[in-house]
This record gives C-alpha cells, sequence and structure tokens, in this order.
C-alpha cells in the first residue's frame, strides 16, 4: 500500500455508513408512514360508524325515515376521532357521515418535516331491528 492510498478506506466506509443509515431510514419510516396510512382509514371509517349510530328517533318514529341528529352525529365522529389522537372534519348529508382524519407521523430516522396522513370514509345511517323483530332470512 503506497502513501497516497491512505485514508480511501475510511472515505469508502463513511459514504457506504451514510448509504446504510439512509436505506434504514426509508425501511424504517417507510414502514411507518404505511402503518400511519392504514391506522387513519380505520380511524375514519370508525368515526363515520360512530357518528352514523346518532340518528334522530323523533323523525325515525314519527316518520319512519332514518335522518341523523347532524350535531350529535357530528361531535360523535370528532369526539372518536380525538379519542383516537386524530384530527379531522365531519360532513352530514342526510343519513350519510363522511369523515376525513388526519394523524401526524414523526420521522424518525429521515431529515425533514413530520408527514400528515389523511383519508376520507363514509358511513350511512340504516334502520336496525326492533325489539323481538327477527331479519329476513
Amino acid at each position: 500500500m503506497s502513501h497516497d492510498d491512505r485514508g480511501s478506506v475510511s472515505a469508502f466506509v463513511a459514504v457506504i455508513a451514510i448509504a446504510l443509515v439512509a436505506v434504514a431510514g426509508l425501511v424504517y419510516d417507510g414502514g411507518q408512514i404505511l402503518t400511519a396510512q392504514a391506522r387513519v382509514r380505520d380511524l375514519a371509517a370508525n368515526a363515520a360508524r360512530a357518528g352514523a349510530q346518532e340518528i334522530d328517533l323523533d323523525t325515525l318514529r314519527a316518520e319512519q325515515q332514518v335522518v341523523l341528529d347532524p350535531d350529535r352525529a357530528g361531535s360523535a365522529a370528532l369526539e372518536y376521532l380525538t379519542a383516537h389522537g386524530a384530527t379531522g372534519s365531519v360532513e352530514i348529508n342526510g343519513s350519510r357521515v363522511t369523515v376525513t382524519a388526519t394523524v401526524r407521523q414523526t420521522l424518525r430516522i429521515l431529515p425533514g418535516a413530520d408527514r400528515d396522513v389523511s383519508a376520507t370514509d363514509s358511513a350511512d345511517a340504516v334502520p336496525g331491528l326492533l325489539e323481538g323483530e327477527l331479519p329476513d332470512a
């Protein structure tokens, strides 16, 4: 080994080490973002279902129509999101609740700002069975 080659292995090792950290960051942080996407889709669906349960019982009894109580439906959906560490918005349209949920995913290895991950899902309020009724076969 000549004197001109000194330090060349150290530079190579440094470059490889940086590349390995970057790959580890992509794998770990990328996996966390994919997990957050699955979680936020689940949160949006469940929050929409929570809102869709808030039926206006007076209208149901008087007119046999399934109509949501918009204030209670919106509150129920937002409370579900808040209880599970998410934020979002709720839209009520007739008997349909549409929820957009957002969670913030922190990047642990890769440089850069945290990522907001969002998903939207809807649920419809439908009449259930009254006590003693049997479902149609």
